[in-house]
């Protein structure tokens, strides 16, 4: 399967899981489609949409957006082949960022932001997200004292892999 097809795969699943969800209160956090032949895996996250940390959602809402996606991916047969197994879960406290609407949601909370290019001589930053406009996203960077700190900015389009980070 080619790179190109896999992305419309994905696609189409993303599109099919949201319409499930959304009418549950539920927002797809991400969709993965993992290994090849009868060890593919489908990966679906959700989250409840007002939780964000994925605390709120339940057991009964996995298995429902498991059933109900896996019935519409196998009468539809979007994911061609013999198998393939299906996972549905929270996201996680360290949840994934990947959406605008993801920085906005979660302003004021920590995050690790991997860059695609540096900004000041550096790919890896962690702050607090403090905002997104216009597709640019800000970040408070703590600095040795606390009443120093800065804000860096950079594209939304130039992150790599961005999650929340958690204070144990």
């Amino acid at each position: 399967m080619s790179v190109v097809a896999k992305e419309e795969i994905v696609a189409k699943i993303a599109e099919i899981a949201e319409r499930v969800a959304e009418p549950e209160g539920l927002e797809i956090v991400d969709v993965q489609l993992l290994g090849a032949g009868r060890g593919r895996l489908l990966r679906i996250y959700i989250d409840r949409a007002t939780s964000g940390d994925g605390a709120g959602v339940t057991h009964a809402d996995c298995e429902f957006i498991s059933h109900q996606v896996g019935t519409i991916l196998d009468i539809e047969d979007v994911i061609p082949g013999d198998s393939y197994t299906l996972e549905v879960s929270s996201p996680g406290l360290e949840r994934k960022l990947s959406k605008a609407k993801d920085f906005e949601r979660f302003v004021g909370q920590k995050a690790k932001v991997v860059l695609r290019e540096p900004v000041e001589n550096q790919r890896s930053w962690v702050g607090k997200l403090a905002g997104i406009s216009q597709g640019v996203v800000a970040m408070e960077i703590a600095a040795l004292e606390p009443s120093t700190g800065r804000v860096i900015h950079f594209p939304l389009a130039q992150i790599e892999k961005a999650n929340l980070k958690f204070d144990w």
